[in-house]
């Protein structure tokens, strides 16, 4: 059965930035790609040691990524991720070559993600093929005239009972986080720096002053 909680992850490889929101139990886990891993001076060969960190602090799925130009080295790479940790969830490009190898191992009963996903068609093909996730860019979209959350909550609707979950990725503010979840999108991953907004409010900040200060009094 699918699972329609809300779900909160963070979008990086920087270790130091996703920590404090495993530690916290503030996310549910954790999804990086290469050039995540790139921005924080990492590569590929050290998604082991991130998972196993996330793993250990707490994430219930973290998500890889494989790559390649062809489909054996796209299932090959995506086999090793698998193999790393029951909690990894392989992403796979939404490609021709992509669909095929997702199709295979979501059918093997394997968690494959399809990312890169920018049309309600592409949706209902992963939902045909049994895929577990699919991954559309929510800012990119915008950036390129493609769409907004309207069109991922319709790609939610295609994919009906199928099992077929939309996780929104490039979310680039909470509002859109909150937006979201009001369209019945319910897993959702951003950066760590978005995430500890969506938490804040300096009318917070303000009563937590308050309330210090008079418990302060002796």
């Amino acid at each position: 059965m699918i699972d329609r909680s809300v779900r909160l992850f963070a979008d990086s490889a920087d270790a130091d930035a996703v920590r404090p929101l495993l530690e916290g139990s503030l996310v549910h886990g954790v999804s990086t790609n290469p050039t995540l891993l790139e921005r924080a001076g990492r590569t590929t060969d050290d998604i082991a040691v991130l998972a196993k960190e996330w793993t250990d602090l707490g994430a219930r799925e973290v998500f890889a990524q494989s790559w390649g130009e062809s489909e054996d080295d796209i299932e090959r790479r995506a086999r090793g991720i698998l193999e790393l940790d029951a909690h990894m969830v392989v992403k796979i490009a939404a490609t021709r070559a992509g669909f095929a190898v997702g199709s295979r191992l979501a059918r093997a009963g394997h968690p494959v993600l399809l990312t890169a996903v920018y049309t309600p068609g592409q949706a209902l093909a992963a939902a045909s093929s049994g895929i577990r996730y699919i991954a559309p860019y929510l800012g990119r979209m915008r950036d390129a005239g493609l769409g907004d959350i309207e069109t991922l909550a319709r790609m939610q609707s295609v994919c009906g009972s199928s099992g077929t979950e939309v996780f929104a990725a490039s979310v680039r503010t909470p509002e859109d986080i909150v937006q979201l979840v009001d369209a019945g999108i319910t897993a959702i991953t951003a950066n760590p720096t978005v995430l500890w907004e969506l938490l804040a409010h300096p009318a917070t900040e303000a009563s937590a002053s308050d309330f210090n200060a008079a418990g302060s009094i002796v």
